[in-house]
């Protein structure tokens, strides 16, 4: 089977990337600069988002479309540009994948986007799955949803739709769990906030197997919430990190210190949703890092 990802080289994509090869899969590269990166088996580097880029020209007969192109939500203070280039890479990207797909002769069976639970409003007291529409109203939510609503055109095209609303995703060099973790390697990690708000969260392993688990199950389309089953409070999280890390969780971080460091970002630590994967779980997936402990501790090789 061929699958075509955009945004390949990144944290999730690498690790998607391996495990697709592992599972007999040809896989495309969607990239910017392709002679960057060395020819890998069953690999192969497409330029796009260029002028003189035509990546329909090799993508005609990929069965399977990935996108997971988008500026990293945790790169850099939210400036009022910042903002604006998370949205527009976004949509940019998203529409350059609906212009490809529109293009090739042989259209792809699925197309799994990927998209956040951002989409969901922030609160200490609801609990949220795919068949709830409580949509927020913050930059994150307005973001996602303008997201989402780009990519479900492809259903237009007769293409099977998938949007991982993605949780925050856990590894060790990349993605939100770093910048968590350093004040408890500097011994003054501690709550953050009331500690009250909820942290939906997911092993980058099961984020990739879950990717491959919602290629193969073609009953399944639209939202799907990729968190693993046990969401936890932030205060809970630092506990359980300062055991893994053998640190103390004892120096906490008040909301205001937060609002004047990070700005509007503050958001990401200071309000949550607790998400539950429902459509996963329906459908039999298994998780190999169902708990916040284990996943935590195969991190960090406790």
């Amino acid at each position: 089977m061929k699958a075509a990802i955009a945004g390949g080289t990144g944290f999730l994509g690498t690790m998607l990337t391996e495990m697709l090869v592992e599972n007999g899969f040809e896989v495309w590269i969607l990239t910017r600069n392709p002679v960057k990166y060395k020819k890998k088996k069953n690999v192969t580097y497409v330029k796009w988002l260029s002028e003189d880029a035509k990546p329909e020209n090799v993508l005609n007969n990929v069965e399977v479309f990935i996108n997971l192109a988008g500026e990293s939500i945790n790169n850099g203070r939210w400036s009022s540009k910042q903002k604006q280039t998370i949205i527009d890479s976004r949509i940019q990207t998203t529409k350059e994948v609906l212009r490809i797909l529109s293009t090739v002769k042989t259209k792809p069976k699925v197309l799994i986007q990927a998209s956040a639970v951002g989409y969901y409003e922030s609160s200490e007291t609801k609990t949220y799955t795919e068949n709830m529409q409580d949509s927020g109203n913050d930059f994150l939510a307005k973001t996602v949803t303008r997201w989402e609503a780009e990519a479900k055109l492809a259903t237009g095209l007769g293409i099977r739709t998938v949007l991982c609303r993605f949780g925050i995703i856990l590894g060790k060099k990349d993605g939100a769990l770093p910048l968590i973790a350093f004040p408890y390697k500097l011994f003054v990690g501690g709550t953050v906030g009331s500690g009250n708000q909820w942290l939906s969260w997911i092993h980058v392993l099961d984020v990739a197997k879950a990717i491959l688990f919602l290629i193969q199950h073609e009953e399944i389309s639209g939202p799907v919430n990729v968190t693993a089953p046990q969401p936890t409070t932030m205060k809970q999280f630092g506990k359980t990190l300062s055991t893994v890390l053998r640190r103390p969780h004892w120096l906490p971080v008040p909301n205001l210190l937060m609002k004047m460091a990070l700005g509007e970002k503050s958001n990401l630590v200071l309000h949550g949703q607790k998400v539950l994967p429902a459509q996963l779980m329906e459908n039999g997936f298994t998780f190999t890092y169902p708990k916040l402990y284990e996943a935590l501790s195969a991190i960090y090789r406790r």
